[in-house]
């Protein structure tokens, strides 16, 4: 959601303005820059522009491009480092120091526009057992299935992450709790109608989850107690 600044002074507009024109005659009539328009655009005088000025520029002009694709690669490298901090070492969904920011990020919504958001505390039953039985590349496996199945049955505009081992999180934004609990059911029926299958043998699986409304001003640590208590109460109750 786009939330818009205080209004810039009239000067700051004025310059905006002019710049946003310059920019649009680059667009229309583009021209590489020579020393000599850089001396134009530094004020250097025609009479003063000599061979040793102009080497001058030519090193300066070098430098400039040598520095802006420095600046260039260093938030490339920046942007995939925050990604890789982001996401799950087995999974290509966000890990659980991603969901705790995001979960932040949508109870300030919460508390700013009054926005419903839901959490989704999911936990395989006796996952354990997957692993004991075929082995940890099929554990692997499932983990994968369950990320794809959930993530082809939630909208863009809402997270999915690995909250550690089995469980994973989902946060349903502009969804109340009574909503969220009937999209829960539904994954989880899902879930348990579309088994993984690992080397030609059908896995199934079966989850229980737990559902939280996120409030204005709530913690992360709080939202996540109060879904996986929810979780666990289901899992104990065997539905």
């Amino acid at each position: 959601m786009k939330v818009e600044k205080p209004g810039r002074p009239a000067r700051t507009e004025r310059a905006a303005a002019a710049y946003s024109k310059a920019g649009a005659r680059e667009v229309s009539a583009p021209s590489p820059v020579t020393p000599a328009t850089a001396a134009s655009v530094l004020g250097i005088p025609e009479a003063e522009f000599t061979p040793r000025v102009r080497d001058a520029i030519v090193t300066l002009m070098h430098e400039v491009d040598r520095l802006r694709r420095e600046v260039e690669q260093a938030r490339s490298r920046l942007d995939e480092m925050a990604r890789t901090a982001d996401q799950d070492m087995l999974l290509p969904i966000l890990n659980r120091r991603a969901f705790v920011r995001e979960i932040t990020r949508f109870t300030s919504f919460a508390e700013r526009y009054g926005t419903p958001s839901s959490l989704i505390y999911f936990d395989f039953d006796d996952f354990k057992s997957v692993n004991d039985a075929h082995g940890h590349s099929a554990g692997d496996a499932v983990l994968k299935h369950f990320s794809d199945l959930i993530g082809s049955q939630v909208r863009d505009s809402d997270i999915l992450a690995r909250l550690g081992g089995d469980e994973f999180g989902v946060i349903l934004s502009h969804i109340n709790a009574e909503q969220a609990k009937r999209k829960a059911a539904s994954l989880a029926k899902a879930i348990q109608q579309n088994p993984a299958v690992w080397q030609g043998r059908k896995i199934p699986l079966k989850v229980s989850y737990g559902v939280y409304e996120l409030k204005a001003g709530e913690s992360p640590d709080s939202a996540m107690k109060q879904a996986d208590e929810a979780m666990y109460s289901q899992k104990r109750s065997g539905r």
